[in-house]
């Protein structure tokens, strides 16, 4: 705000006659303004700029919540400066994310005397560390740790068993089978379960899901409310769920209301699971609920389930009917007005009446659509991608006009065959794959008048933009497609084909998002028809909140046509925190980066290429102009001498400046990649770097 060196009292300015002084405004205008300015600005530079905020930045609305969490800035010094002059103010500590600081760091809490909740996911922290650490915390009631190779449980001393007795809240992230620090947790009210446990360790062994020696002590669930369980791939850690969900199935809690397991793949019900289910048929009623697909698909569970004011939903990837959801879930569309956030993604049939002899291609019941939209008004957060959800031609009943109707909607999700305008491109050809476009052997000036390819403002799609004026978050993303770097898998070197209604969407769809004025997060993913890119200009001049842009694959394969407007696109970007790209034979020179360092704001980038090539000074200068970004992931075509000669130059010319700096250059197609992506934080690998829908993907509010 103020040059450290200068004093400034309050009322004294030599320009108050040409200007308003800060100074001059209100306590609570000034408290509100330093509210967005980071803790660690605040404590150790601002309050010393005069003697007004200094008293200011003290204030317990300003040190109650202290968020550390994407303060990439934020070193030891900095922490331990922190904690020694506010430590006793502070009640809520978020330092989670914070994979750069030490071990060490986690000491300093120890001055947080009054600690009420406390954030260590993705800290580097042993058990004797967190044995300290918990030991003087006697307030704490939410905690939320990782459990790494190593965790002993039996060095945790008697006062800190004593502080985790008293925890209600308890986030855990699992990297080796354990049941960490649960069965210490005697009050448990919520308890949220990560499981990241590899089936191979680095030497290539084979992992067993068996809990380690000293780990016969159980979970105690008496008053549990809330259970959620989060599996990566892997049969390992669905072996470990099954022995924190054995304890559930012998005794249900009479209080539970939320039960949620989100499993990729596979993951069979076995005795146990089905007797806790039938348990929680007869004895509780739920707010929120996800289940594995395999336990829902052919049983009649959801009949029997009983629900109070549900507010979550999530049937993702389920062989659900129109019929069946609407039948058993949202009881005939009656009193559901409490439900803000519904993930469908990969129900294939949700939107049809019955899935026995209906092909996934087939048009939609726009009645079953209409119903949900009708009995879950207030609908936040809705989720339909990954799934072939086509229009018929009658007016009046596209899915964009329906969906039109929520109003209230903060997040959407859909599949770029879901939003063309069946009726307006009746009378119009298929565009043909093998026909190269005209536009693509010329050069196109990017600018207004490249948007003559656009539809009418009349478009259901455009309408549908038009009509959410509260919408931050978006995805388009088409139905078959795979990112080619899945998780613990090696890299995918052949995509599926898009959707033929797919094949019409293009840059006039992309340049209707640019109605969405607060939009923060634009993923746009296989929309094959993008000619010029065009769109994507209007977006960047229109959306200025913009802090998120993830695109993949969009127009033809075998070139990547909208390069010019993308780079046009990110000179406006100035709030853009995050980009992803994703596409074959994306040349990463001289002129995109210079576009990219006009993105002031810009902290993570992820390039996934295949066949793909980069300019390694052009990405040391962008790296040098660029002082916010701390990740830096390409997965390119270049051999690996390349990456690894430019990696090691990143990470020496400017590691020392940006502790956080996180740098991953590797072949796309090279056979160890899996093992270099173990080695990415999991806060960059779970948020940018690997790609996924993100929508509706949990419950809101799940954790703090």
């Amino acid at each position: 705000l103020f040059p450290p060196t200068q004093e400034i009292v309050s009322g004294e300015s030599e320009e108050e006659n040409n200007g308003v002084n800060l100074m001059e405004f209100s306590d609570e205008i000034l408290l509100h303004i330093l509210s967005y300015v980071p803790c660690t600005d605040l404590v150790l530079n601002v309050r010393r700029t005069c003697r007004k905020l200094a008293t200011l930045c003290l204030d317990k609305s300003l040190t109650h919540t202290v968020l550390l969490q994407k303060d990439y800035k934020v070193n030891k010094d900095k922490v331990k400066q922190l904690m020694r002059d506010i430590g006793k103010e502070i009640y809520q500590l978020n330092m989670a994310g914070c994979y750069w600081l030490p071990s060490s760091s986690i000491d300093h809490i120890t001055r947080c005397k009054n600690l009420v909740k406390l954030n260590l996911s993705g800290c580097h922290i042993t058990s004797l560390h967190l044995s300290k650490t918990l030991s003087t915390l006697q307030q704490l009631r939410s905690l939320a740790i990782d459990v790494n190779p190593g965790f002993d449980a039996s060095q945790l001393s008697s006062e800190c068993k004593a502080t985790l007795s008293r925890v209600l809240e308890l986030k855990q992230t699992l990297y080796t089978p354990s049941y960490g620090v649960v069965p210490c947790c005697t009050s448990l009210e919520k308890l949220l379960l990560y499981f990241e446990i590899l089936d191979h360790s680095r030497e290539g062994f084979m992992l067993s899901g068996q809990l380690m020696v000293g780990e016969s002590n159980v979970p105690h669930y008496q008053n549990l409310r809330v259970f959620y369980a989060r599996l990566a791939p892997g049969y390992v850690n669905q072996e470990v769920v099954r022995l924190y969900l054995a304890v559930l199935s012998d005794r249900t809690p009479e209080n539970l209301h939320a039960f949620l397991i989100s499993a990729p793949g596979s993951f069979a019900e076995t005795g146990a699971t089905k007797n806790l289910l039938d348990s929680m048929a007869r004895n509780v009623r739920l707010d929120a609920l996800q289940l594995p697909k395999a336990w829902i698909n052919g049983s009649g569970l959801l009949q029997h389930l009983k629900f109070n004011n549900p507010f979550y939903f999530s049937f993702s990837r389920c062989t659900l009917s129109g019929g069946q959801l609407m039948q058993r879930v949202m009881n005939g569309g009656k009193d559901l007005k409490s439900l803000t956030s519904l993930n469908l993604s990969g129900c294939i049939h949700c939107l049809a009446p019955e899935s026995l002899f209906r092909k996934a291609e087939d048009d939609i019941d726009s009645s079953i659509l209409e119903s949900l939209v009708v009995s879950c008004c207030n609908l936040r957060h809705l989720n339909l991608s990954a799934a072939h959800h086509h229009s018929s031609k009658n007016i009046g009943n596209h899915l964009c006009q329906l969906l039109a109707r929520l109003k209230h909607l903060l997040s959407l999700a859909l599949p770029v065959c879901s939003i063309t305008d069946v009726a307006a491109n009746m009378e119009k050809p298929p565009m043909q794959s093998n026909v190269m476009p005209q536009t693509l052997g010329k050069k196109v000036r990017i600018g207004i008048q490249t948007y003559s390819n656009q539809k009418p403002h009349s478009s259901v799609f455009w309408t549908l933009m038009g009509s959410l004026p509260f919408l931050e978050n978006l995805e388009i993303i088409g139905s078959s497609f795979s990112s080619a770097m899945p998780r613990n898998e090696p890299a995918i070197r052949n995509s599926l084909p898009p959707c033929i209604r797919a094949q019409s969407v293009g840059d006039a769809e992309v340049a209707a998002i640019g109605q969405v004025t607060y939009l923060q997060s634009l993923t746009l993913a296989q929309l094959p028809n993008i000619l010029t890119g065009s769109g994507l200009v209007s977006i960047g001049l229109q959306c200025q909140h913009l802090r998120t842009l993830s695109l993949a694959n969009l127009g033809m394969m075998g070139n990547v046509v909208y390069m010019s407007a993308l780079m046009d696109m990110l000179k406006h970007c100035k709030c853009l925190r995050d980009l992803r790209l994703e596409q074959p034979y994306f040349s990463a020179g001289a002129q995109f980066f210079q576009a990219l360092s006009h993105c002031s704001s810009l902290q993570r980038l992820c390039i996934v290429s295949r066949s793909g090539t980069l300019q390694s000074d052009a990405v040391m200068s962008f790296m040098a102009n660029c002082l916010e970004v701390i990740m830096c992931h390409m997965f390119m075509g270049e051999s690996l001498t390349v990456c690894k000669n430019l990696q090691q130059s990143l990470v020496r010319s400017f590691q020392a400046d940006r502790p956080a700096l996180n740098v991953v250059i590797f072949p796309l197609l090279h056979e160890d990649l899996t093992e270099v992506i173990r080695d990415v934080p999991m806060r960059h690998l779970d948020e940018i770097t690997l790609f996924k829908s993100r929508v509706a993907e949990e419950p809101p509010n799940l954790w703090w």
